[in-house]
């Protein structure tokens, strides 16, 4: 697998929470390469079906979140700055100077703008900017823009995803699709080797959103055990060190009370006979992620949560290491083989 051709491709897509069924198609379209069946629910999950080699082995969930954090249509004003709110967790101090993507009845690029320095009184500059402070500059004027967009759109950031030096890849939106990016290569690798159990792979929707689309395929799917592939934030200078993790070490294992232990000391086991790196991530509690609606879903799913170390998250200049994505992967698609 082209690991930075693929993640650059998913980075490009849009799949705003609540607006992934553009990306659903195009992830379904990915999974029919490896899984015998795929199905895309009416929230949007993408699930693909791979056949293990036991008739009576169990079934495994292996899941990523697809939707990414953007900004809704609030209202336009008189001159046609348009005015808007956030979807998912966004810091006001990332928008400003951002060029964005209004998605109407046609695309529509503009910029966010806000109130020069020059132009700020002593009291406004020692303030935070507050989003309700700015608004989208598109160029148009309120007749024009209102023919193509509308309250309740969404808006994207338009960025492109560049390389960095080492191996590294900045981009929008890398939380999650370097997840889905590990599906794809789990999917590749098992297709290569022996597994005793059903495997069904989901890039789940809304995950943004309060973990939606988790909830709905951790209870249709019911599977024996899960797997959540999710981003950790990467080490950073002003990052606290037990709370950010090195690019480039491997994947972050969770432990905590509410993953399972014996399968988190078998995919740690795993790793060490395979050499491969990897780091632990102390979770006591709630991980903020789908693994913490996943392993209470109806009778409960025993579940472990691997990372891939992400550095400016809910930025539009998130970076991920691809050595990480490709190690996870390996870690991952080796542990489903031996269960």
């Amino acid at each position: 697998m082209e690991y930075m051709t693929v993640l650059k491709e998913l980075s490009e897509l849009t799949g705003v929470s609540g607006r992934e069924y553009g990306i659903s198609s195009y992830i379904a379209n990915i999974f029919r390469e490896y899984c015998d069946k795929v199905e895309i629910d009416k929230f949007y999950n993408v699930s693909g079906y791979k056949k293990g080699s036991d008739m009576a082995g169990k079934k495994i969930m292996i899941m990523a979140h697809h939707d990414e954090i953007g900004l809704l249509v609030k209202s336009i004003d008189e001159k046609g700055f348009i005015k808007f709110t956030n979807i998912g967790g966004i810091d006001s101090k990332i928008l400003l100077a951002q060029e964005v993507v209004v998605h109407g009845s046609k695309d529509v690029y503009g910029v966010i703008g806000a109130k020069p320095p020059h132009l700020l009184k002593p009291e406004e500059a020692k303030k935070a900017v507050k989003m309700e402070d700015l608004y989208i500059d598109t160029g148009l004027s309120n007749e024009s823009i209102s023919k193509l967009v509308s309250i309740g759109d969404v808006i994207t950031f338009k960025t492109y995803p560049f390389e960095l030096r080492r191996d590294k890849l900045s981009s929008k939106c890398l939380d999650n699709r370097a997840g889905v990016a590990v599906l794809l290569d789990i999917m590749k690798r098992l297709s290569k080797l022996n597994h005793n159990h059903d495997v069904v792979f989901v890039a789940t929707s809304q995950e943004e959103l309060g973990l939606s689309g988790a909830k709905i395929a951790a209870y249709n799917i019911n599977p024996d055990m899960a797997i959540v592939i999710d981003a950790c934030h990467g080490e950073i200078p002003d990052g606290a060190k037990d709370e950010t993790y090195a690019l480039g070490n491997g994947p972050a294992i969770a432990i905590g009370p509410n993953l399972h232990r014996l399968y988190t000391k078998k995919i740690m086991d795993v790793a060490k006979e395979e050499n491969i790196a990897y780091q632990v991530d102390v979770e006591p509690g709630n991980t903020g992620t789908e693994a913490w609606a996943t392993q209470v879903s109806r009778s409960g799913i025993p579940t472990i949560l691997i990372s891939i170390p992400l550095k400016y998250m809910h930025t539009t200049i998130e970076t991920v290491q691809i050595s990480d994505i490709k190690s996870t992967g390996k870690l991952v698609s080796r542990f489903v083989s031996e269960l």
